[in-house]
């Protein structure tokens, strides 16, 4: 076989393509590999370029074939897409995965570590067990609404329907009825044990982590954002600027522009919308707390308040945030 300088690998979950070229760009191999076959293809090959898409299992396998040096870069899906020719499968986008990894305006995606990935397992399972919390409530109080047992927003609320909930007595619940509720009150309960074990967790990691306690110190980052930031971010210089990174995360306009004209639109919102939601709530946190002190410490933020809404602001702050964090961990300073 002729000497392989790049492959594109289109991952799967049991049968992979792959598409290699030779230093000329002719095509060298082109072949589908069940999954046991991938690893020893690649031993047998001299160290060289591989290109994959980013999707659920591209870290592990640019671990795994980085280990054996070769050269593993990952790219966003979107990205690749323009170079498929025509029809869609598995060779035409094993070979636009070769052809646009040699790009050099092309950009990359950079390699979790095993540590990185679960941290941020961590904090997707924190989410996911929050999104259940409030179904649950929510069904309690649409089923108790039905028995005309109401009451208010917020954790007192809640604790009041629970307390009709946990009454036998309270002959505003038929039997069964109750029987139903206590099994979503259980459910509840186990799930706010869930959330409470995993946020000691993600607390545990950020107290071990410098560059996570360094992001802490910015206002309106807190533990949760700072150390899914620092999972997030393998490498911050993979980012020009901390513009960037605030691109990434979709906290600046869209952009519609042409003919020498500027036509800025709402915020862009591509990127990771988990952190991009902590950013803004951390925002939002601190401008409630301003409003307190009269911004005295941001003369900015309340000019901005003065003149655009509150979401607004906020996300003005956060996108500032999200530079001041890109510096911090580009440079490894301490926020001032």
């Amino acid at each position: 076989m002729t000497e392989v300088s790049t492959i594109g690998l289109d991952l799967a979950k049991n049968v992979f393509q792959a598409h290699g070229v030779d230093a000329s760009g002719r095509t060298a191999v082109a072949k589908s590999l069940r999954r046991r076959q991938v690893m020893p293809f690649f031993k047998k090959l001299s160290p060289c370029l591989v290109g994959i898409e980013a999707c659920a299992t591209s870290h592990y396998w640019a671990r795994e074939l980085g280990a054996l040096g070769h050269e593993v870069r990952i790219m966003p899906a979107n990205y690749v897409k323009p170079y498929v020719k025509r029809n869609k499968n598995d060779a035409a986008d094993a070979e636009a995965i070769c052809e646009a990894v040699t790009r050099p305006t092309m950009r990359f995606v950079a390699v979790k570590t095993a540590e990185q990935q679960s941290l941020m397992m961590l904090h997707r399972t924190r989410s996911l067990l929050i999104r259940q919390r409030t179904m649950l409530v929510n069904a309690m109080r649409a089923h108790l609404a039905e028995f005309g047992v109401v009451a208010p927003v917020g954790l007192m609320g809640l604790k009041t329907l629970l307390v009709v909930v946990s009454d036998p007595k309270d002959e505003r619940l038929p039997t069964i009825a109750r029987s139903c509720l206590v099994s979503l009150m259980t459910a509840l309960s186990t799930v706010e044990q869930e959330i409470a074990t995993g946020e000691r967790r993600i607390h545990i990691w950020h107290r071990s982590s410098d560059a996570s306690r360094r992001l802490e110190s910015i206002p309106g980052i807190g533990p949760i954002t700072a150390t899914a930031l620092v999972a997030s971010v393998t490498d911050p210089g993979v980012f020009r600027t901390g513009r960037d990174l605030a691109a990434w995360i979709g906290l600046v306009p869209k952009q519609n522009s042409t003919g020498g004209k500027e036509r800025l639109g709402r915020i862009s919102k591509q990127g990771d919308q988990y952190l991009r939601w902590l950013m803004v709530a951390g925002a939002m946190a601190v401008i409630r707390q301003g409003r307190k002190t009269n911004f005295a410490n941001r003369p900015w933020l309340a000019d901005l308040m003065a003149r655009k809404p509150t979401k607004v602001a906020a996300v003005a702050l956060a996108n500032k945030n999200a530079r001041t964090a890109w510096a911090l961990l580009a440079t490894g300073d301490r926020y001032r």
